[in-house]
């Protein structure tokens, strides 16, 4: 019976996670769902992200947290459009959450929609939202141990970012190892060293980014938008 309900349970979840997925094409919209765990720099990472290419991009932001409005209150100071979502305990967010978010926002307006969240490199991974794309958020601080002991999350996701590198030479953080383990779980993953506090990877990173809003419109217009 707990088969039947978790199988229920999700399968519910996918066809809300479609039915967003068609509105993203709909609008030609790419959507990142940004994972990792508390205090692994998601929200760093996406300050440095709006304050580089919120010239040349339309983003906004949703912010999934268990309690408080604070990470949305710097994403405000970023002068871009942000809705909390409060999960109250949960553990991830869900498409069903993400669907209600989404009439809060003028999707006509927008080139780049990411999704911050629940800081879990668990639960997050079995949801899908309705997204193009996940990234995993990984902090040196965190130990190059966790990709074996959390493989979902890595394999699931089309980049990876090794956070906060400018503090490695005090860590025994095996950058060669992490890299290893992330690139066996999942050939031909990006696996990016960034710093929010130095800049340093972070036009890699930018780069990517681009280069996939810049598909997702390429296939609108041509008329061959699909969700991958």
């Amino acid at each position: 019976m707990k088969v039947v309900v978790k199988a229920d349970i999700l399968g519910q979840n996918e066809a809300t996670a479609a039915e967003n997925a068609a509105l993203f094409a709909r609008h030609g919209i790419y959507a990142l769902n940004l994972l990792g765990s508390p205090g692994c720099g998601k929200t760093s990472l996406l300050e440095q992200t709006l304050a580089a290419l919120g010239g040349e991009l339309r983003m906004a932001v949703i912010e999934g947290d268990l309690f408080t409005t604070k990470d949305a209150a710097r994403i405000e100071r970023c002068d871009a459009p942000v809705v909390q979502i409060n999960t109250s305990g949960g553990c991830h967010l869900d498409a069903a959450m993400v669907a209600a978010a989404l009439g809060k926002l003028d999707l006509s307006t927008l080139d780049l929609l990411v999704i911050e969240n629940v800081g879990n490199l668990v639960c997050p991974a079995e949801f899908a939202l309705g997204e193009d794309a996940k990234a995993v958020a990984l902090s040196i601080t965190e130990g190059d141990d966790k990709p074996l002991k959390y493989p979902l999350i890595f394999k699931e996701s089309a980049v990876a970012l090794l956070n906060k590198v400018d503090i490695l030479p005090y860590t025994n953080f095996d950058m060669e190892a992490a890299r290893a383990d992330i690139t066996a779980l999942h050939p031909g993953i990006p696996v990016l060293a960034v710093s929010c506090r130095t800049g340093e990877g972070l036009a890699a990173w930018l780069d990517w980014l681009r280069a996939e809003v810049t598909e997702k419109k390429r296939r609108k217009e041509s008329g061959n938008e699909e969700h991958l």
